[in-house]
């Protein structure tokens, strides 16, 4: 996927949307009550002082199986199992894995849209799991989300400024003034007007509006209320490739200009290289690894990390890449294999002479290098050299199964 090399990104027309008006955020206007992040060095200093907006540890969510007349639990579904890492303030956090891998579970869990089976989850020293009431409602002001879905996310029967402003009246209070329809309709347009959107267009109905501007007002709601961090649940998987480019620039964009901070969750791993700061891959409900993008990108050190890395087709189409065949199916999160959940597809166990151990202990997650972190018992095996050993003995077993078939 190409992306344009300008910090914005916006081309006029091409989702029918103008260019995204440069200027101050609406955060800074003059309309009463209107909300403000703090600036200056007072503001830089403390939030250098502590980077992590984010703390998550051992956090699980499952889903209850049920059967039996009684409806008796005798199962669950293990969505998130003890997953743990941290989200530094600023930064884009991009999740990787495959469908049903537990990534959107795991931030509507952070967003206390899901109920937790268990852990612990901090959002700037406050425990999210533990809110209630008033306080959950105070909360969920400073964390919003972009949804993957830009036509069922907006109610067809509400105009946009009544789609924008219905967390607005919701969050409403006599220091901010939301409750004026005239301030709440003032700040609509302000932050349709960041996104790219003509302010008359909060008359309008969604259906009047191309893909892309329906997740430009999407990304304009979650701006609304002026929080801290976003949950972009693969905000550009339903547009097309040359949207999506412009929607990817305009969230990089609007990161810098209000100081957000991410969790960016995708399955095209180009667009997540492109946008993210660290990337975690999830397998079957757990984090196998962490790392910087750079770093994870030039040097996995999961077999999994390396499996779905050499699926990323080439653009250059004169590159012949051999990619790395995953044996079976992905378990089911009720059932997942014992030890390393990996291990019933692991090329490199394959490779290693199937060791015991990936059966019976499950690795945790360890320094290979600093900043880089993998749950396998022998990342240190993992190597260039090694993944083109198995790519070429795949490909003599194709090529030897080929001529058994023609024969």
């Amino acid at each position: 996927m190409t992306m344009e090399a300008d910090p914005t990104g916006e081309v006029a027309g091409q989702d029918g949307s103008p260019s995204a008006p440069v200027g101050p955020a609406p955060g800074a206007s003059s309309t009463p009550g209107a909300s403000s992040s703090p600036v200056g060095p007072a503001a830089n200093a403390a939030r250098a002082a502590d980077r992590t907006l984010i703390s998550i540890h051992n956090l699980k969510t499952y889903y209850p199986i049920r059967a039996g007349i009684l409806r008796r639990v005798v199962g669950n579904v293990r969505a998130v199992d003890d997953v743990s890492f941290d989200i530094r303030r600023g930064e884009i956090f991009g999740l990787v894995g495959e469908s049903g891998c537990g990534k959107t579970t795991l931030g509507r869990t952070l967003l206390r849209l899901e109920e937790p089976t268990g852990g612990s989850a901090t959002f700037d020293g406050t425990d999210l799991l533990t809110l209630r009431g008033k306080s959950l409602k105070k909360a969920r002001r400073r964390m919003q989300v972009i949804f993957q879905d830009p036509v069922g996310s907006l109610n067809p029967r509400m105009p946009v400024s009544d789609l924008i402003g219905e967390g607005l009246l919701a969050q409403a209070t006599p220091e901010n003034h939301w409750a004026d329809r005239k301030v709440r309709d003032k700040r609509v347009g302000d932050y349709l007007e960041e996104v790219g959107l003509r302010r008359d267009y909060s008359r309008r109905y969604p259906h009047e509006f191309s893909g892309g501007q329906r997740q430009r007002i999407g990304i304009a709601r979650a701006l609304a209320l002026d929080p801290e961090f976003i949950f972009a649940d693969e905000p550009v998987s339903a547009l097309d490739v040359s949207i999506q480019s412009q929607v990817l620039n305009l969230l990089a964009d609007l990161r810098e200009r209000f100081s957000l901070t991410f969790l960016f969750v995708a399955h095209n791993l180009s667009v997540v290289q492109y946008i993210s700061d660290r990337v975690g891959v999830m397998y079957l409900g757990k984090l196998v690894e962490l790392a910087d993008v750079g770093d994870l990108y030039a040097n996995p050190r999961h077999p999994y990390s390396v499996a779905l890395l050499s699926a990323v087709p080439d653009p250059d189409p004169r590159v012949r890449k051999k990619h790395l065949v995953l044996k079976g199916d992905v378990p089911s999160p009720a059932a997942p294999p014992s030890g390393c959940r990996f291990h019933t597809r692991c090329w490199l166990r394959e490779k290693l002479g199937n060791p015991e151990r990936c059966v019976t202990e499950d690795p945790p997650l360890r320094v290979i290098e600093p900043g880089h972190v993998s749950a396998c018992h022998f990342a240190e095996d993992v190597s260039d050299r090694v993944v083109s050993q198995v790519v070429q003995k795949q490909d003599v077993i194709e090529t030897a199964v080929a001529a058994d078939e023609a024969g």
